[in-house]
Formats: structure tokens, sequence, C-alpha cells
């Protein structure tokens, strides 16, 4: 005491931070009035004591490795200490001082840590539904990011486009619990009536605050009204997930009995469930649109002629990506002459001003061809030419390949590319025809007067041609030659599959089904 008092007394009793000082020996030499309070102990039973004795549990705990530090580098530090028998969080300074003592200062931050939790939690919910374009698929791990700081469990509802409701996520604070709050979130939706307070908070579009007895007297008798009652020992709330007026889902908070949410906790709800409701709404218009998307760009794709003889197949897979509509295209037709004429090609862009490219590009072409029945150089001169004509402000890939049928089996097929990927060309044993020259000729809407160069390849019976778009084989990762000789490799792979399992497995294997870019194939096989 008398160390202290040097010090000024009076000053640190009149301090509304609260002051604990321990001797070399970890004996306590003085608490103020302040830290009294704080503990809620009176310092005649705390000085001269060793203060691990005093405070039992702390040797070994944060403070108390904090103590020993300082006591061993003689440096001050400043951190947060949770008090579980209080309940409450301190910021404390400890500070060194003569003859080995250790001067402590510490606050109740309690108040500014409820608000930096609220704050991680918005932050981790708006982390979670960045992760993708369609909320849905994160919603499963919010109630993780809401439990503990603003619940104790929780469970996200989400409605489909039909307007069924059905629980796509659940977290509790307690890990006994957690398989019995995921086995109600299976079974309360089906038991409710339409009555129920969560069914009428999604209608009102209201927040709606529950007790216990409000949800059972709502559950028949059964499973759920069962573990609804082992689990319901409070209060809860359900919040509507509102988005662009209208109700997207709700959210289940239920805290312990003992435990009431304050008016911080239940703004950082709001504005949790205001966030996921625009996401939602979000991710039901992406999907609305890539939907429409999708429409677009297959209805400008129409289904391939099958010439007498030869057997044609088509695919046509969207990115992966929100409305990445774009301007792939393939088409197939026969020529005035009889020729089988196949045709891939690709407009720059991802977007509706792509896809409506293509659509007029696909149509010069198909009509240049068959107006002019000219081999596949000709027909790209030609597109080029119109293109430069009618000032068509687009840039294009496409190749062109001609197959005419000879005498006796097998054809010739002749084609050319405008910058565009070389055809792929599969024998009849299996083999794969050495690699075309790549690049082709100057892509469409650069140069008109450029000149077209054709190729020709004497085709066997049973011979399968491919022409794809550089979605098939391009990764941002890695270079053009690495994904055209996965591809060789696949084709070679299912070269005895019959042509439309062949197609489907190609897709499959190489961009499984979400592809970074729209894909594009047109495949024919001889027969």
């Amino acid at each position: 005491m008398a160390v202290v008092a040097e010090a000024g007394t009076s000053v640190l009793e009149g301090m509304p931070m609260g002051f604990l000082q321990v001797a070399a020996d970890w004996r306590i030499t003085y608490v103020n009035a302040a830290a009294e309070r704080a503990f809620g102990r009176r310092r005649a039973d705390l000085l001269g004591r060793s203060a691990w004795q005093a405070f039992p549990g702390n040797e070994d705990s944060l403070l108390g490795r904090a103590y020993r530090r300082v006591a061993a580098t003689h440096r001050p530090e400043l951190f947060e200490s949770y008090s579980v028998a209080r309940g409450v969080w301190f910021e404390v300074r400890l500070v060194p001082a003569e003859g080995g003592r250790i001067n402590a200062f510490f606050s109740d931050s309690t108040a500014r840590h409820r608000i930096q939790e609220r704050l991680a939690v918005l932050a981790r919910v708006s982390a979670e539904l960045a992760d993708t374009p369609d909320a849905v698929q994160s919603l499963s791990r919010i109630p993780r990011a809401l439990v503990p700081v603003l619940a104790d469990w929780a469970v996200v509802t989400v409605l489909d486009d039909d307007g069924r409701p059905r629980d796509v996520g659940c977290w509790h604070s307690e890990p006994e619990m957690r398989p019995v709050l995921a086995r109600y979130s299976e079974l309360r939706l089906g038991a409710l009536p339409a009555t129920a307070p969560l069914v009428r908070s999604m209608h009102t579009q209201e927040t709606t605050p529950v007790t216990a007895a409000d949800v059972h007297g709502s559950l028949p008798p059964g499973e759920a009204r069962d573990l609804q009652r082992r689990l319901a020992t409070g209060t809860g709330l359900y919040l509507p997930l509102l988005g662009r007026g209208r109700t997207l889902g709700v959210i289940t908070l239920w805290w312990r009995h003992g435990r009431t949410p304050d008016a911080e906790d239940l703004a950082a709800a709001r504005e949790a469930a205001e966030r996921i409701g625009l996401a939602l709404d979000n991710g039901r218009l992406y999907r609305l649109q890539a939907a429409l998307a999708e429409e677009l760009q297959r209805s400008l794709l129409t289904q391939p002629v099958q010439p007498e003889g030869a057997e044609v197949a088509v695919r046509y897979t969207p990115a992966a990506e929100a409305a990445r509509v774009g301007g792939d295209w393939y088409d197939a037709f026969r020529s005035p002459s009889g020729a089988m004429t196949l045709v891939i090609g690709d407009v720059v862009g991802h977007d509706t001003a792509a896809a409506a490219a293509m659509g007029q590009l696909r149509g010069l072409l198909r009509g240049i061809a068959t107006y002019s029945d000219a081999g596949p150089g000709e027909v790209l001169r030609g597109l080029d030419a119109a293109m430069a004509q009618l000032s068509f402000p687009t840039l294009a890939t496409a190749a062109v390949a001609q197959l005419t049928r000879e005498e006796g089996c097998g054809a010739t097929m002749v084609w050319s590319s405008a910058g565009h990927l070389p055809p792929l060309v599969l024998h009849p044993d299996g083999s794969l025809a050495d690699p075309s020259p790549w690049p082709g000729d100057l892509l469409l809407g650069v140069d008109s007067l450029a000149a077209r160069t054709e190729h020709r390849v004497a085709l066997p019976a049973g011979s399968t041609v491919l022409l794809f778009t550089d979605g098939l084989v391009e990764r941002r990762d890695e270079d053009l030659d690495t994904g055209l000789a996965r591809l060789r490799s696949t084709v070679a792979e299912l070269a005895d599959r019959p042509l439309q399992e062949l197609c489907d497995e190609v897709v499959d294997r190489i961009v499984h089904g979400r592809p970074d870019d729209d894909v594009a194939l047109v495949a024919v096989r001889l027969a």
C-alpha cells in the first residue's frame, strides 16, 4: 500500500478504470475501488494473496501468460481478456514497475467487443454470399455465421421458384444439439399448418417474435413437436428475407432461457436478413437471366440436317457464369451441289450483343453458301466482304468444311479457317490424323480482302470429323497446346463409341458441364 500511496492513492481511487498491482512474488498489493466493482470482490479478500490463488485458473490463461511475459521482458502489453465468471470482456494494460511489480489497468470493453463481433458476423455473411452468384448455394453456411453471436441456434429457410419453403441450413451453439436441430429442420416444415407463426411471418413480411409455447402449439403431436420441445427453451424470432418487395425466405433465430437479445443484436440480425434477402433476389434474377440467355442462344442454333450416309451431332454448353451468353455457333446444312457443309464459329464477346451478332453472321453465312454453292474459302471471303459492306462492327472466327461423297465409299473434305481452330479427324481404326496447321487465316472483320486458304482431306468410310469452339480446350491457367492435346487424348479413348455418346463424353470429361466459356461442337461420322 505504501508504494502505491507514493504514486497517489487518491488518483487511483478516483479512476473509473480498474487498477490492480502485484509484487514480484505475485502477491496482490493494491486494488482500487473500480477494480472491486469490476471483480465483484472486496479488496480485503484479495490483498496479500497470490494472484493465482485469488483468481483460480488465471495462471495458465491468456492473462496469466501475459503477466509472466511482462515480468520477464519488462515491456508493457495491451490485450483483451474474457472473464467467464463475470461474463465480461476487459481491455487490460500491463505495465512493469520498479521492484519487479506489475501494474494492471483494465476497463470493461464488452460493448466494444460486441460491436466488433456483430460487424464480423455481417462481414462473414457478406463474404459467404459473395462466393457464388446464386446465394442459395451458400446459405447452408449462413447459420454458422449467426451463431452464437446473434443467437443460440438458427435455421435459414428459402422459398423455391414455386413458392414452396425448404430449410437449407441450420446450426446450434452446442455440438450435442446439432443433430437434434438438423432432424427438426428436416421435419418441421412438413408439420407446420398454414396458421403457424413462421408461415404467417412469410406472408405478412413482418418480423415475428415467438415463444416456445407459440411454436409448440402450432405443431401437431409427433417427432417434430418433441424435438422442438428440446430445442426451444427461451424465445425466438422469425425474420423474413425480403428482396425487392417479395418474400424469399425466413431466418429462425432462437435464444436459450435466460438470454435476451439486446437492440443492437436485433439490428444486426435484421441487417443480415436484408443482405441475405437482396442476395437471394439477385440470385433469382441471375437464374432468370441465365435461363433467358441460354434460351436465346439455343433458339439461334437449329437442329442439323442429317444427310444420307452420315450422322451429324451437335452440342452447345453455356458458360457456368451468369448470362455468359456469347457468340459461339454451329451449323450443318446441304449445299446446292449436295455437299454436306459444317460450320463452327465464335463472335468475340460474351453478352447479348455477341449473341445477336452471332445470329446475323450465321444467317449471312448460310445465305452466301447456299446461294453461291462456293467452296469454304470463298464462302468465308464472301462473308467478310458482306460484313465490310454492311459495316458490321464485330470480330469473329469461323471454320467451314464441305464433305463431298466419293464413288464407292468415303468422302473428300475441303475446309477453310478464319482464325478458328482446325477440325479434328478420327480415322476408322481409332487413330487421329496429324494436327492441321494453325493458326488459320485472318479472322473475320479485320480485312475483307484477306486471302482464304483451303485444305483438302480424304476421309475413308467410318471417319469422324469434329469442329469445336475454343471454350472446349482453353483454360485460364494453361496454354492452348495443352488443351488441344487433352482433347485429342480424350477423343482417342472414345474412338469406338457411337457418335452421340462420344460427343456427350467429350464435353463431360473435358469441361465437366461447367465450362469457363461457351462450348459449341459439331461432328459428323461417315457410314
